[in-house]
């Protein structure tokens, strides 16, 4: 089976710098869809069975009101589930573009209904959890203050625990290090594929490793890379496996 999870930044595309990030910020707010094509024709040519999309964009006036969920999973050929990263009281869901914001998983078989979860701190608050044949799949898209972070993960130990084989993927936005998340690892007896260390953020000149895709020891590793592709300011994450 082959897993990819993959921060699109909504497809705003890929700056070249720190200064032409914030010199192209109106991207933010209308993106062209040649950023999407390109996101597209890249995951496609790598044939994911299993896709996490962090960072997709609903149908916001942003992207001219396109659902870009429900685009790449028609291009794809793909089932999908998806839903906005913000709790139903939060405030952030009732803003335009925010209320848009959202976080997927793609799959080429059809599967049970996922569950939606929710943080009980940090802005961006969802979990998604999705059962594929026995593995539970979680994405996440953890919060950008280490202290929340450190609850959240706290939290998302609570939630996976007992339910192995698990892998728990997504953006964790780990400034620190990961070795924010080697408690986590060790409670749950999760591995990282990526025993490298490789970075994966900012995608034009990698320094950090803020995304990763942690798995059950259950499973049998067979292959892990990152991309070096530049359609977002983060560089995909691929994983083949067995159970």
């Amino acid at each position: 089976m082959r897993i990819m999870v993959y921060n699109i930044a909504y497809g705003t595309g890929s700056p070249k710098s720190y200064y032409d990030h914030i010199n192209t910020a109106p991207r933010y707010m209308r993106t062209s869809h040649t950023h999407l094509d390109e996101i597209m024709k890249f995951i496609g040519e790598a044939n994911p069975d299993v896709l996490g999309l962090v960072e997709v964009d609903t149908g916001s006036y942003r992207t001219k009101f396109v659902n870009q969920v429900e685009k790449i999973a028609t291009y794809l050929n793909h089932h999908h589930q998806s839903s906005v990263k913000y709790k139903h009281n939060f405030l952030a869901k009732t803003l335009p573009i925010f209320r848009n914001q959202a976080n997927a998983v793609l799959t080429k078989e059809k599967l049970p209904l996922g569950k939606f979860h929710f943080f009980a701190r940090g802005v961006k608050r969802l979990i998604i959890e999705v059962n594929i044949g026995g593995l539970r799949f979680f994405l996440v898209h953890l919060a950008l203050k280490k202290d929340v972070r450190k609850v959240q993960l706290a939290d998302l130990a609570k939630l996976a625990k007992g339910r192995a084989p698990v892998i728990i993927a997504g953006d964790f936005n780990t400034f620190s290090g990961a070795h924010e998340v080697e408690d986590f690892q060790d409670e749950l007896g999760l591995i990282n594929p990526n025993t490298d260390g490789l970075p994966t953020f900012p995608s034009w000149k990698p320094k950090k490793q803020l995304d990763f895709i942690l798995c059950s020891k259950y499973l049998k590793i067979k292959n892990f890379e990152i991309p070096k592709v530049k359609f977002s300011d983060h560089l995909p994450l691929i994983l083949d496996f067995k159970i």
